[in-house]
């Protein structure tokens, strides 16, 4: 009887075994054979778009389900996604900053072959590529320059304001002096170290040449010790255009008493014309806009000679980019990343995520859609037009509190250039 019994509980067990294992298989088989894939976001402004844009990309692809998971604040994207691979769970796609890409070289794939290489804009992919590959796919594109409020300069010119007329050191200055002839303030600069020395001084790096390598190159003799800013004409010529700025400050008897907060009103109210800063200022500007969302971009003159490299383009590059794991991801999941990237620059769906929902600066050529904001707009036109110059997108990570505290004693009359190109030379004989 004890044999019989066991017999039917085991009987009894095998039979739900079956019946679970049955149940699994079908929820699996409900579910689809598809595949699962992760994004890391670090921009977190984007979020909820991000989210959006997985949702209609599994409308298009049902087999692949993306989720987004968010940097957590106050987190860097290095941080994160190092804190994942030594889990031994990366994101099967991450979003990272330009200069984090080579420390992941290894971890990986390299996206040379992809399609949207071909309509990727030029030099978009240059700083991710390592011995011939590229890394990284180029996701939003950021610029700066000096922002007008079309309204102001335009009643100053006493007539409709065209920016390609701003193409040297002196020409900027008849536009500051008339300006300042209508009745407002030329411009304000804003003292924050971050705008002083992570935007404006590199402008005199990005200035050397319209070629990259000749760039780095440059950068390496300045680690070495072999420049000397004070004959360097670039430097030189950038500072003049700085001391017309300090010129015809709206600040200039208190120059770092400034805000940040304090550009976006002065300008959208019109009370300057002029402001330095970038596209990410325009929520700021918005919400003081008296100038019916007419603004735009002029470049940052070196020179009186309009033909010089820097005097006609517009400081721009790559903010973010997109890198796919190749070490703990399978190939199915590298393919299905590969398809999101691909959706991204070709479908409809995926070009209106990038430039209406999520107001990005597409970088690339095919995409065709007009960016909602002016001075997105603006920038989008330089690109172009062929008329970018490369922002520096890999300084040392203290360049910008150390080299901006110089350009503010500068600024106040605290030091003279030869003091603020000493400082400079200094500062990068300790960079390893």
């Amino acid at each position: 009887m004890k044999t019989m019994k066991w017999m039917k509980v085991l009987a009894l067990s095998l039979a739900v075994m079956m019946f679970v294992a049955a149940c699994g298989k079908n929820e699996q088989q409900e579910s689809g054979s598809g595949v699962k894939i992760t994004l890391l976001n670090s921009k977190g402004e984007i979020q909820s778009q991000l989210e959006a844009a997985a949702a209609a990309f599994k409308e298009d692809y049902p087999d692949i389900t993306l989720e987004i998971i968010p940097v957590p604040a106050g987190q860097s994207p290095f941080e994160k996604a190092s804190a994942l691979y030594a889990s031994g769970n990366p994101a099967t796609i991450t979003m990272l900053d330009t200069g984090d890409v080579e420390k992941f070289k290894d971890r990986i794939l390299d996206l040379s072959g992809e399609k949207w290489m071909a309509d990727a804009v030029d030099r978009s992919t240059s700083l991710t590529t390592f011995d011939g590959k590229n890394y990284a796919f180029p996701l939003a594109i950021e610029g700066y320059g000096f922002i007008y409020n079309k309204a102001v300069v335009d009643q100053a010119v006493g007539g409709s304001f065209d920016p390609a007329t701003i193409t040297t050191t002196d020409a900027l200055e008849q536009l500051f002096q008339k300006i300042e002839a209508s009745g407002k303030a030329p411009l304000i600069v804003s003292p924050m170290d971050w705008s002083l020395g992570a935007h404006y001084l590199p402008l005199a790096y990005a200035g050397q040449s319209s070629d990259p390598a000749a760039v780095a190159r440059f950068v390496e003799d300045l680690k070495a010790g072999k420049v000397d800013l004070a004959s360097n004409s670039v430097f030189n010529g950038l500072l003049d255009t700085f001391d017309l700025m300090a010129k015809y400050n709206i600040d200039k008897k208190s120059p770092l008493s400034g805000t940040y907060e304090r550009g976006p009103e002065v300008l959208g109210k019109g009370e300057v014309g002029i402001w330095f800063q970038g596209n990410w200022a325009w929520p700021q500007i918005s919400s003081f806009d008296t100038a019916s969302g007419q603004y735009g971009f002029l470049p940052v003159p070196v020179s009186n000679n309009a033909d010089d490299f820097g005097n006609t383009q517009i400081s721009s590059a790559v903010s973010k980019r997109l890198v796919l794991d190749k070490e703990k991801n399978t190939a199915e999941q590298q393919a299905a990343a590969k398809t999101f990237l691909e959706w991204m620059v070709y479908s409809e769906k995926g070009q209106d995520f990038l430039v209406n929902q999520a107001n990005i600066i597409p970088a690339f050529k095919n995409i065709k859609l007009e960016a909602k904001d002016p001075l997105a707009k603006s920038i989008s036109d330089y690109i172009a037009k062929g008329k970018s110059e490369e922002s520096m997108s890999t300084l040392p990570a203290d360049h910008w509190a150390k080299i901006g505290a110089s350009m503010q004693k500068y600024l106040a009359g605290a030091a003279d250039r030869a003091t603020l190109l000493t400082e400079i030379q200094d500062y990068w004989k300790t960079v390893k």
